[in-house]
């Protein structure tokens, strides 16, 4: 009896173990996602990358730096909250007049997504503020080149501080890679950050562009100097 008690025991704990230290699995593992979607919380869990790609690629592309938390932009605080909030809301239908919220960009193999997000959010805030008067898409190429102080371009930055940036220096205009959209569109090729289709794999880590005070060829507008 007691032999069969130990038997059943170390069966339950490796068992028990196998649910309680998933450190052991790959973080990209099939393992891992079935163990995250076993707890079933609120969001499920599918595969973004594959399991060859290095978690040091990864972790470049996470280019908001960790101090960014020392350098918070100013918290607007309602004092009242309405009664009335809407089940759910998609910002798409709100304000469907805004094309640059229904524009998704590529960061390619750089970790410039502290770029991208705030010039997405700017060229969105700019045409809701106008009604759709102004649609533009600002250049995440003009900030992750040259706000120095924001960060290190394609290594990662602070997105509080290029809000700044664009509020004391202002930003030009720019679109995705390979159009014609604005003065700096993104000079950096996408690439296949999840699955295998016609666009190259995404590797290593891209080195920043150098700051250029200058819009593409033909764009007809100089920058001020």
């Amino acid at each position: 009896m007691l032999k069969s008690l130990l038997v059943v025991g170390l069966l339950g704990a490796v068992c028990f173990g196998r649910e309680i230290h998933p450190k052991k699995w790959h973080p990209l593992s099939d393992q891992m996602i079935n163990f995250i979607n076993k707890i079933n919380t609120t969001w499920k869990a599918g595969r973004n990358f594959d399991e060859s790609i290095s978690m040091s690629y990864i972790r470049g592309l996470l280019g908001v730096h960790p101090k960014s938390k020392k350098y918070r932009l100013p918290e607007f605080v309602h004092d009242e909250i309405p009664d009335d909030l809407p089940e759910s809301f998609d910002a798409r239908e709100k304000w469907s007049h805004c094309n640059s919220i229904h524009l998704i960009r590529d960061q390619s193999s750089c970790g410039s997504c502290w770029a991208l997000g705030a010039a997405e959010a700017i060229s969105d805030r700019v045409c809701i503020h106008s009604k759709g008067k102004i649609q533009v898409n600002v250049s995440a190429e003009d900030l992750m080149e040259c706000c120095h102080t924001c960060g290190d371009g394609c290594d990662g930055g602070d997105p509080a501080t290029a809000w700044e940036y664009w509020k004391e220096s202002g930003l030009v205009s720019g679109g995705l890679y390979g159009t014609n959209d604005g003065c700096k569109p993104y000079s950096l090729a996408p690439c296949e950050h999840l699955t295998k289709n016609s666009l190259p794999n995404c590797t290593g880590t891209a080195p920043t562009p150098k700051c250029v005070h200058l819009c593409r060829k033909g764009y007809g507008q100089g920058l001020p100097g």
